[in-house]
C-alpha cells in the first residue's frame, strides 16, 4: 500500500476544519450550494460564518462553536448538535426536524419559522431565544432553560416540556395542545390565547398555568 493511500485512509474520519468549509464554499460558489451532509464536523469553530441555505443534514456537529453564525434556511435535519454553542445564531426558517440539540447553547438565538418537529433539545439553554411561528411539535424540550423565550404562535403540540423553565416566556397564541408541562416553571409567562387542550400539568404548576392564560381570582 502506498503512503498516499495510507494518508487518505487516516484522514477519512478526521473532522473537517473551518478552512475546509471556507474552501468548499469558494469552490461551489456560495454557502447555498454547500453540501456537507453526513460529514464529521465535531468541535469545529464556525462562529460568525455565513452558512445560509447550506446542507448540513445528518452532520455531526457535537461540541461545535456556531455562535453568531448565519444558518438561515440551512438544512440541519437529523444533525447531531449535542452540547454545541449556537448562541445568537440565525436559524430562521432552518430545518432541524429530528436533530439532536440536547444540552446545546441556543440563548438569544433566532429560530423563528424554523422546523424543529421531533427535535431533541433536552437540557438545552434556550433563554431569550426566538421561536416565533416555529414548529416544535413532538419535540423533546424536557429540562430546558427557556426563561424569557419568545415563542408566540409557536407549534408545541405534543411537545415534552416536563421540568422546563418557562418563567417569563412569551407563549401568546402558541399551540400547546397535548403537551407535557408537568413540573414546568411558568411564573410570569404569557400564555394568553394559547391552546392548552389536553395539556398534562402537575398540581404545583396548575395555578401558574391558569394565571398565564389569563384566569384571575376575585378577592
Amino acid at each position: 500500500m502506498s503512503l498516499n493511500n495510507i494518508d487518505t485512509r487516516d484522514r477519512a474520519d478526521m473532522p473537517l476544519t473551518r478552512a475546509d468549509i471556507e474552501q468548499r464554499i469558494q469552490m461551489v460558489g456560495g454557502s447555498d450550494k454547500l453540501d456537507v451532509s453526513g460529514q464529521n464536523l465535531q468541535g469545529i469553530d464556525l462562529s460568525v460564518i455565513d452558512l445560509s441555505n447550506a446542507d448540513l443534514s445528518g452532520a455531526n456537529l457535537s461540541g461545535a462553536n456556531l455562535s453568531g453564525a448565519n444558518l438561515s434556511g440551512a438544512d440541519l435535519s437529523t444533525a447531531i448538535l449535542y452540547m454545541a454553542d449556537l448562541s445568537e445564531v440565525n436559524l430562521t426558517e432552518a430545518h432541524l426536524s429530528g436533530a439532536d440539540l440536547s444540552k446545546a447553547r441556543l440563548n438569544n438565538a433566532d429560530l423563528s419559522y424554523a422546523e424543529l418537529s421531533g427535535a431533541h433539545l433536552s437540557g438545552a439553554d434556550l433563554s431569550e431565544a426566538h421561536f416565533i411561528n416555529a414548529d416544535l411539535s413532538e419535540a423533546d424540550l424536557s429540562g430546558t432553560h427557556m426563561s424569557g423565550a419568545h415563542m408566540s404562535r409557536a407549534h408545541l403540540n405534543g411537545a415534552h416540556l416536563n421540568g422546563a423553565d418557562l418563567s417569563g416566556a412569551d407563549l401568546m397564541n402558541a399551540d400547546l395542545s397535548e403537551a407535557d408541562l408537568s413540573g414546568a416553571r411558568l411564573s410570569e409567562s404569557n400564555l394568553s390565547g394559547a391552546s392548552v387542550a389536553g395539556v398534562l400539568i402537575s398540581a404545583e404548576s396548575k395555578e401558574d398555568l391558569l394565571y398565564a392564560i389569563g384566569v384571575r381570582w376575585s378577592t
